[in-house]
């Protein structure tokens, strides 16, 4: 059974007074058959309508017709005597009615007849029958025969086939609860992506599994992890026995009382629920086990906090009868996996489309914004960070609003916590320890989105267990850790922080976030022991003189952070020279930093992290230091910085960031003891001419110099790189020192004007990047690396040819090679795109290579007026209708390939990528999809794309498709447009495998003339090699 059957909205929005009701004849089946079926419907809630005080007469009564119209399911059992009562003919009549006019339900259970006899009227069913009609005019014994018809060809249970009368019942009691669970309640009417949610549980309860199963639902404070399971148990209910949803579980906790008197009296209230039973006293902690043992139940245990709450009411599934279901709702997962609970479903953030539409649920009573509406309704969904209670709070609280009060709410959430919120996330934080919400704050003020090694080693010298304090930070939702891993706190429970820490007492604050109060702090030294960490957003802040002493009175000080949120035009910050940095300082982070060096009498032996983006600095201290702890050096725009001091001592420095550092002339050879360097960036320091040789760190994987103008020898660095970025260098060749990189993915030399040869590359290159270099030649090496999968020459003027490439390039980048003639034939890779926009020179028969390429699949861009003539389904313009042969089988076809013609226009002034889109109507059905994008062009050119880029299902690949292609931001024109089918031998007939002898010599010509520089004349028909596209014709 599904649990998202649609019923029609006549059924789903009325209220039925009874499930069923049951048409019978007395004296066969009240006493044996309806007895045991009112107990079976009992004990699985299902609700009967009660005849026993109703008078039989020769007319069906009133009080019976209305029970059979406010039943949402009526049940006809068709005994032998069934016939016998003209009273059970008109109640089938009446039945029969209301199932037509009110789409009610008509169930049948054939007990000891035939139902052919029932058709028919035939046997002892049509003697009774017509001694029945005989004292009746034919227009009732009409009526009556062909209700009898109709009732005798609804598929029901024949009592024959049944061997036990007691589990056929249970079947048509199990069958009556899916009919009724097709009916949703409407109470969740609207809740976005509640059937994905529900299919999920539907999928770990397994509800035809005759045992008992336990399930839990974990996510983070305003998921949606309560709401899911109302709807569950709204939907499930009528499928069990019994069921609970037992709430506000963690606030049962009552003060006072030992282990085993919480256990008692949680039973107590758990089995008041159950049992419906108001005031109920147990003696000891087996009476759940005894009561349910026996009975299939639906537990919902929600917002579960403490193990003891699950020992106490769900301790073992022996407890609950065979088919039972416990769901438990959760913030915390370790208590599930200490349960034993192995299938659980955890609960994640909306889509950005689902959360867009949670927020118009509540502000607009829709699912669209209101016209107008639209971006600010777009951000107050990124400032609530897509969590569901944010978007029904804030949602709520735009209702009728007008744009100025929606900038005001926006404002508003930057900085101020909703109190609704609030009150539900702080539960999880106040759940915690006091060094675990220490942990909570700090990283919530310093440390979301940073890297959990780092923060791990900012904690090293605390008496806090990191490790442990993380793993229950993100098992209880508040936290969890990146793919790449990073620490991150959602945006809201970050607010939390934030709050918490503005409201402590200022004289016991731990962390300093008030920018006025850490002004006094600063300028008065007015500090306490208490404080462990500063973070100073000194946007607004006119001039600040800081104190030599600020920092004496906080000997504990570990994390301090100053910055700018935004640029105001402020930056006058006094310090003197001889200030004291407390010892023991962790994270040092100070944006600008105003002085030209650091005060003597620094001390970074503890520190983690130094950074100092944009400062004045010129250098930053004299001789050796102890670094031991240093993972991280963030130099970003120092554009003073003229030297590094010595690091000699960072044997454990993993990040060295100078980006930007324009003074900067020589890397120290102290880098030389940098074995832990991982990440090395250098970009656009343009006085950077000197490399320590023979650094060779082992540990150094990525190295970045784009734009270091002046550097000409690169040094064996590591011969483990994986990343190489030579933009914008003085480089003439590849690096003799990356032939010892055997681990080397990207490699990135573009807009090198002294680069003019390619002479070696390991074979473990997946990227290459040329593009805009002097080079005139691609070497045939190049065929042999077969893990490129995305090659780079846009720009390399004098390239003329393109030799043999490997099979494994995925993207062929070559707009701009103006002098590009040739490409090797056939031109083997696998699915690429390929482009060559602006190419103009591209001889007939390279572009005949390129063009055969398309019908693979891909993208492809090159020079060309006209759609060639293997298109055979063209138009002119930008809208083309296919149909493909109604005489080919549908199997055959594998798929199309379009052609487009693409011109630019007026409004082409300047861009550098514009976008191609396709709008196709396909069974009345508007889809749009973006195909590729196009780089800037001159004159006319063709884009070629597979129809696997429009997401098109096989199915419709039989049907007529109305397709029309457009800009995005209206660029350039749609000349014209052709499509080709494709089946298995278009393919062979097109396949750029095929060697054929014309392309093998052509190719072979072409490259012996380039080698002798031989004056070459292409072996081709076309009078005018500017033409793009004749040669088809």
């Amino acid at each position: 059974m599904s649990l998202m059957a649609s019923p029609s909205s006549s059924l789903s929005s009325r209220n039925w007074s009874y499930n069923v009701f049951a048409s019978f004849n007395g004296p066969d089946v009240r006493k044996t058959l309806l007895s045991h079926m009112r107990e079976q419907f009992t004990r699985n809630g299902i609700t009967m309508f009660n005849d026993q005080k109703i008078e039989r007469s020769a007319t069906i009564a009133p009080s019976l017709a209305e029970g059979i119209r406010e039943s949402r399911i009526s049940i006809v059992i068709l005994s032998k005597q069934y016939a016998s009562s003209s009273w059970c003919l008109d109640e089938l009549v009446e039945i029969l009615k209301c199932t037509e006019l009110m789409e009610q339900i008509v169930m049948t259970i054939f007990y000891g007849v035939d139902p052919s006899d029932v058709r028919k009227q035939t046997g002892e069913f049509g003697i009774a029958f017509n001694e029945t009609c005989a004292r009746k005019s034919d227009e009732e014994r009409q009526k009556w025969s062909k209700a009898l018809n109709e009732v005798g060809n609804i598929a029901g249970e024949d009592f024959f086939r049944w061997d036990n009368e007691a589990n056929m019942i249970k079947k048509i009691a199990r069958d009556i609860s899916d009919k009724l669970n097709a009916t949703p309640s409407r109470d969740f009417d609207g809740m976005v992506g509640l059937e994905a949610h529900l299919r999920e549980m539907e999928s770990l309860l397994d509800l035809d599994y005759d045992g008992v199963k336990m399930v839990g639902i974990s996510g983070p404070a305003g998921i949606g992890k309560s709401a899911i399971a109302r709807a569950l148990h709204s939907r499930l209910s009528n499928r069990f026995q019994l069921t609970c949803f037992v709430d506000n579980l963690r606030e049962s906790y009552p003060i006072g009382l030992d282990e085993y008197g919480l256990k008692l009296r949680l039973q107590e209230h758990f089995l008041s629920k159950v049992l419906n039973q108001n005031g109920l006293r147990i003696s000891h902690l087996r009476v759940i086990e005894e009561r349910l043992c026996k009975q299939k139940v639906l537990i919902i245990l929600d917002d579960v906090n403490n193990i003891k709450q699950l020992e106490a009411l769900a301790n073992e599934t022996t407890w609950f009868g065979p088919g039972s279901r416990i769901v438990v709702t959760t913030e915390n997962k370790e208590l599930l996996k200490q349960h034993g609970i192995k299938s659980t479903y955890h609960v994640g953030f909306p889509s950005d489309e689902q959360a867009l539409k949670i927020l118009c649920r509540y502000a607009f009573r829709q699912n669209s914004t209101d016209p107008g509406f639209e971006e600010l309704a777009k951000k107050v969904t990124e400032l609530c960070n897509n969590l569901p209670l944010g978007l029904r709070v804030v949602g709520s609280s735009l209702r009728k609003k007008k744009k100025g009060e929606w900038n005001e709410v926006i404002h508003m959430l930057k900085t101020v916590l909703d109190r609704d919120i609030e009150e539900v996330l702080r539960v999880g934080y106040e759940s915690l320890k006091e060094d675990e919400q220490s942990l909570f704050l700090n990283i919530a003020v310093f440390f979301n989105n940073k890297d959990g090694d780092l923060v791990k080693a900012m904690f090293a010298d605390n008496k806090l267990d990191i490790k442990q304090g993380l793993k229950i930070l993100v098992n209880r939702s508040l936290i969890y850790i990146s793919d790449d891993g990073e620490i991150v706190m959602h945006k809201l429970l970050q607010q939390l922080g934030t709050t918490v820490v503005h409201r402590e007492e200022s004289r016991k604050s731990r962390i300093l976030i008030d920018a006025p109060e850490i002004c006094d702090v600063l300028e008065r030294a007015e500090g306490t022991r208490a404080v462990s960490g500063i973070s100073f957003d000194i946007t607004g802040i006119d001039e600040l003189s800081v104190s030599k002493k600020a920092f004496k009175r906080m000997p504990n000080l570990r994390f301090l952070r100053v910055y700018k949120s935004k640029e105001d035009g402020n930056d006058i910050l006094n310090i003197p020279e001889k200030m004291d940095f407390p010892l023991r300082l962790r994270l040092l982070h100070w944006e600008a930093y105003p002085s030209k060096s650091l005060p003597p009498t620094f001390y970074p032996e503890y520190l983690v992290e130094l950074n100092f983006e944009e400062s004045k600095l010129e250098k930053l201290w004299e001789g050796a230091q102890l670094l031991t702890n240093l993972k991280k050096i963030d130099l970003t725009a120092s554009m003073n910085l003229k030297e590094l001091p010595d690091l000699s001592n960072a044997i454990n420095l993993e990040i060295l960031n100078l980006i930007c550092c324009g003074s900067l002339v020589e890397i120290p050879s102290s880098c030389l003891h940098l074995h832990k360097l991982n990440v090395m960036m250098m970009n656009c320091c343009p006085r950077l001419e000197v490399i320590p040789a023979d650094m060779n760190l082992a540990s150094l994987e990525r190295v970045y110099m784009s734009g270091c103008s002046r550097l000409r020898f690169i040094p064996v660095m590591s011969t483990n790189l994986k990343q190489l970025y030579l933009s914008e260098t003085a480089v003439e060749d590849v690096p003799a020192s990356v032939r010892l990189c055997s681990s080397l993915e990207c490699l990135d030399i573009s807009r090198s004007g002294n680069f003019k040869a390619l002479t070696h590359l390991p074979t473990s290159i997946r990227e290459l990047n040329l593009s805009y270099c002097d080079i005139e030649r691609i070497p045939d090496f190049i065929k042999d690396l077969r893990r490129l999968q995305s090659l780079n020459l846009s720009g390399c003027r004098r390239l003329v040819s393109l030799p043999e490439l490997p099979y494994s390039l995925t993207f062929l980048l070559a707009d701009d090679c103006e002098s590009l003639e040739t490409v090797f034939c056939p031109l083997i890779t696998s699915n690429a795109d390929i482009k060559f926009t602006n190419c103009f020179k591209l001889w007939q028969q390279a572009r005949k290579v390129i063009i055969r390429h398309s019908f693979r699949n891909g993208l492809v861009i090159l020079p060309g007026s006209k759609v060639p003539a293997e298109f055979d389904h063209q138009a002119i313009g930008n809208f083309l209708t296919i149909r493909p042969d109604v005489n080919r089988p549908l199997t055959l076809y594998s798929g199309f390939v379009v052609c487009l013609v693409i011109s630019p226009n007026q409004q082409n002034t300047e861009y550098s990528s514009s976008e191609v889109l396709c709008h196709r109507i396909a069974q009345g059905d508007l889809r749009s999809a973006y195909v590729g994008n196009v780089s800037e062009f001159r004159r006319e050119h063709l884009f070629i794309f597979h129809s696997r880029s429009l997401y098109i299902d096989p199915s419709e690949v039989g049907r007529e498709i109305a397709f029309e292609f457009s800009s995005k931001f209206q660029d350039f024109d749609i000349m014209e447009c052709g499509v080709q089918f494709l089946t298995d031998e278009k393919i062979y007939q097109f396949d750029l495998y095929q060697p054929f002898e014309e392309n093998i010599q052509f190719t072979q010509s072409i490259m012996n003339a380039i080698e002798h520089d031989n004056e070459f004349e292409p072996n081709v028909d076309s009078e005018d090699d500017t033409e793009y596209g004749d040669y088809y014709v």
